[in-house]
Parts: C-alpha cells; sequence; structure tokens
C-alpha cells in the first residue's frame, strides 16, 4: 500500500478484497441488461421532460438542440473513461474507489464528498421536478389549472414544503432497502413506459412543427437590463467582459452546462459493479449503451419541442402566488391545444421521473456504503441487512434528500449538480492516465484508445462546461468543498481502516 498521510493509496486487489468481507458483501445479481436499463432510466427524466423547454426559452432558443450534442461529447469522452476504470476495478463507489487507487485517500474523500454533491443533491432537484408534473396531473384530475396553482406546494410562515418531493424520496427510500434486484425490475417496467412516452412525443409532435420557429437557430443576446448578472451570469461570461449570458452565443455555451444536467446518471452504472455477475464485462457495456440511447433521444426531443412552439413561449414566468412557472415538455401539446396528448405526457414523466430518483440515490447509497467501508464515514453505514442492502446508509441518504427536495429551488439545485458531476469527470479522466503508469499490468476488460489524448479531452471539456457555470455556483462549490476538507480531518483521517493499518505495519 504505497503512499503515507494524505496520499495514502489502497490497493486494487484491495479494495476487490474487501469486497469479500461478509459483514458488508453486496450480493452479485445484476446483468448487462439491468445496467443499461438503469442507466437509461435515469438519464431520461429531467432532461427531457423538466429542463428542456425552460432551457429552450430562458437561455438557448431553437439552439437547445446544439446544446446537447455539446454536451453529450464531453460525456462520451468521459464515459470512456468510467469505463475502463469500472472494469478494472469492479468495486462500489465508482469515482470515490476509483480517485482511492491511484490519487490517494485525501482526493479519495475530496471525490466522495463532490459525489453527494452530485447524486445526493441530484436526487431532490429531479424530486422538484417530479412533484411539479404531480401537480400538473392533480389539475387534471381535480379541475385547477396547474398553470396558476400549486397544490404539492404549502407555506408554512417563511417555510416553503414541497409536500409532493418529500412523498416520492420516503416511498423510494423503502424500495431501495428491500432490494436492488426489486428496484431493478420496478425501474425495468416504468423505463419502458418512459422509453414510450419520448418516442410518442418525437413522433407525434412531427406533426405540429412550424418552420418558422427554428428561426433565428440562435437567438441575440439580451441586454444586461433584460438578463441576470453578476454572479448570476457564467463564470465564463464574466471574465470575458460580456453583458450577460442569456441567448447568443454565451447563452449556447451556458445552456450546454445545464443541460449536462440532463446526462446524469451513466457514471451511476459504474457505482453497482460490486452487485454485477461480470462486471468486466457488463459494466462497460452499460455505460456507453445506454449514454448512445439517450443522446439520440434527447436531440430528437429538442428540435421537435423548438419546433412545436416559439421558443419564447417557454420561457419561465411568475404565477399569481409569486412561485415560478416552469415549462415542460406538456407545454409545447398544451399550446397547440393538444390537451389529451400533453395529460399522457405528464402522466408518463411521473412515472419517468420515479425511476431517475430512484437510481440517483441508489448511487449515492452506493458511494456512503463504499467510504463507510473504508473508516472515513461510520462504518455502522456499511452493514448489510438480511436482504444484503445498506439499510442504514440508505435511510441517511434518503433524510438528506428528503430536506433538500422539500426546503430548496430546484433550479439551484440543478447547478450544484453539474458543477459536482464534472469535477467528478475530470478526476476519473485523469485517473485512467494515472493508472496506465502506474498499474500497467492490471487487467483491463475494456480500454480507452489513444489515452492520453481522448482522456485529457475530456478534461478539457469538462473544465470548458464548468466555465460556463454561473460565479454564484461556483461560489457555493467552493464552500462545499471547504466543509468537506474539515470533515476529514476531523473524522475521516483518524478512522481510516487503511491508515490504522499502515500505522499497525509499522
Amino acid at each position: 500500500m504505497p503512499g503515507t498521510g494524505l496520499w495514502r493509496t489502497k490497493s486494487v486487489e484491495q479494495s476487490i478484497a474487501d469486497t469479500d468481507d461478509p459483514d458488508t458483501r453486496l450480493r452479485r445479481t445484476l446483468s448487462t441488461w439491468d445496467l443499461t436499463v438503469f442507466g437509461v432510466a435515469v438519464v431520461i427524466g429531467a432532461g427531457i421532460f423538466t429542463l428542456t423547454a425552460r432551457t429552450a426559452g430562458d437561455l438557448a432558443g431553437p439552439s437547445v438542440s446544439l446544446a446537447f450534442v455539446f454536451a453529450a461529447v464531453a460525456c462520451a469522452l468521459a464515459a470512456l473513461c468510467y469505463a475502463e476504470f469500472a472494469s478494472t476495478v469492479p468495486v462500489a463507489g465508482s469515482a470515490y474507489t476509483f480517485s482511492y487507487a491511484t490519487f490517494g485517500e485525501f482526493m479519495a474523500w475530496i471525490i466522495g464528498w463532490d459525489l453527494v454533491l452530485e447524486l445526493a443533491v441530484g436526487s431532490a432537484a429531479v424530486s422538484k421536478g417530479w412533484s411539479v408534473y404531480l401537480n400538473t396531473v392533480l389539475g387534471y384530475l381535480f379541475g385547477f389549472d396547474p398553470a396558476t396553482t400549486t397544490a404539492t406546494v404549502f407555506k408554512l410562515g417563511g417555510l416553503t414544503i414541497d409536500w409532493g418531493a418529500l412523498v416520492l424520496v420516503a416511498g423510494l427510500a423503502v424500495l431501495l432497502t428491500v432490494g436492488t434486484k426489486l428496484s431493478s425490475r420496478v425501474s425495468m417496467v416504468i423505463t419502458g413506459i418512459k422509453v414510450a412516452i419520448v418516442l410518442f412525443v418525437i413522433f407525434f409532435g412531427l406533426f405540429f412543427i412550424k418552420a418558422a420557429n427554428y428561426t433565428p437557430f440562435v437567438p441575440a443576446a439580451k441586454d444586461a437590463d433584460q438578463a441576470s448578472t453578476g454572479v448570476e451570469q457564467s463564470l465564463f461570461s464574466v471574465l470575458t467582459g460580456a453583458d450577460s449570458s442569456a441567448f447568443g452565443a454565451y447563452g449556447l455555451l451556458a445552456a450546454a452546462s445545464l443541460v449536462f444536467f440532463a446526462f446524469i446518471g451513466f457514471d451511476i452504472v459504474a457505482t453497482t459493479a460490486e452487485e454485477t455477475a461480470n462486471p468486466q464485462r457488463s459494466v462497460p457495456r452499460g455505460i456507453l449503451g445506454s449514454l448512445a440511447i439517450v443522446t439520440v433521444l434527447y436531440v430528437a426531443v429538442s428540435l421537435v419541442l423548438v419546433g412545436m412552439v416559439n421558443y419564447q413561449e417557454l420561457a419561465t414566468t411568475t404565477k399569481p402566488d409569486g412561485s415560478a412557472d416552469k415549462k415542460t415538455l406538456a407545454t409545447a401539446f398544451a399550446l397547440n391545444d393538444v390537451d389529451w396528448a400533453a395529460q399522457v405526457i405528464s402522466i408518463g414523466a411521473l412515472a419517468g421521473l420515479t425511476t431517475v430518483v430512484m437510481v440517483l440515490m441508489l448511487g449515492q447509497i452506493r458511494v456512503i456504503f463504499a467510504m463507510s467501508r473504508d473508516g472515513l464515514l461510520p462504518r455502522s453505514l456499511a452493514r448489510t441487512s438480511t436482504r444484503g442492502t445498506p439499510a442504514r446508509a440508505t435511510m441517511i441518504v434518503a433524510g438528506l434528500v428528503a430536506v433538500a427536495a422539500t426546503f430548496f429551488e430546484a433550479d439551484k439545485l440543478e447547478e450544484m449538480v453539474n458543477v459536482g458531476t464534472l469535477f467528478a469527470f475530470i478526476l476519473v479522466s485523469a485517473g485512467v492516465i494515472v493508472l496506465r503508469r502506474t498499474r500497467p499490468d492490471l487487467p483491463r476488460a475494456f480500454r480507452v484508445p489513444w489515452v492520453p489524448l481522448i482522456p485529457l479531452l475530456a478534461i478539457g471539456a469538462c473544465l470548458w462546461l464548468m466555465l460556463n457555470l454561473t460565479v454564484l455556483t461556483w461560489l457555493r462549490f467552493i464552500v462545499w468543498m471547504a466543509l468537506g476538507v474539515v470533515i476529514y480531518f476531523v473524522y475521516g483521517r483518524r478512522n481510516s481502516v487503511l491508515g490504522r493499518k499502515i500505522t499497525a505495519d509499522k
């Protein structure tokens, strides 16, 4: 186990050996098909159903489809790196475990803390989107207008409580405690419904496309007095002296950084490697297969959406009660007076977003499980129940997600997820280069081509997207990571299983 102090590394062999501990053992029940379903289940959701319309209306206009392409390229480059790592180190924890084997314990902790930002906050953000669609469905059932009334949110004094999101998180926590295989089966059924709804949108929406709606494809940039400025601008637009990052070239780049949220999920397939029957083969196929499927669907849906209605009709407005009226995929059909289709989409989205939250929570639980097994978090969280699932970690994650989903706004959560995920992608991509040099002897069922070129391109693409997130998002990210550093030195470093073993061997 080379390295000391902050840079002590946990060997790949030790990581794999730890999976045989009877007290923390996970069941290997997942197949390539299960992983692909998990990937598609989590990726197809917030991007199509809640984010596409808002991004077109507020940032990019018709060029939102191009923003998806930019984000997909960055994800594809990072996906290749994830696939190599997952086939080499088939252990729960994803980027956290990979970093422990390459950069050492401190960086592993940093990336694990960062993954909390990605997965737990991502779960909360999508839960908010689920609640928006629940409000729409309730409006259909009980006859109120969802555009002016929000039934799933109520105010208690100065506190805004989203009970819809809270109910979803609580129900999924129970399901994930019961077992991963059952979760996979439920996900498979709902994902089938979700994909059918997406295909319905693409093919039925073609009949309502108007060519004029694609012009201008990249709308002119908004003036400073018409758009968010200062810390609400993208960091890149501030650094280059632009007035705002709404529409125009800066808007397109900011949109790519925002819709990147829609692709989050393929990396979660890597967190289930320890529960996969043949991880060396199945994990790379699950990662790359799910990413390829959703990229095609995303671009197709975004093109249809902005062709059906003028992008300005998709802009976020304010409801009479003061809350934001954020447009969704169903809005395009409602504006074309096809209310029955909007209702079908809303119900399908309600089911579809359920699986997104479920798989994001699953990924977060596995990261917490891996960090706890290493002693960087309380070891009791790594204990598995008689059903072979980390029940305590599940309850902790569910509690964190429930608080964020119930009390915080979705748009702020989404940007925080993006900056955390991009940072994780950068470390994983760099890790491929490092591990190729330090451990060329390791068997790799999947190998990234053209190393170091592909990992370097992945790093560059992710850095570019990070620069186009808002200044405020960067400030929050820095505060979050500083908090993580404090927790590591107060608890994690002292209780590290690896650290104690090194000390005992001296």
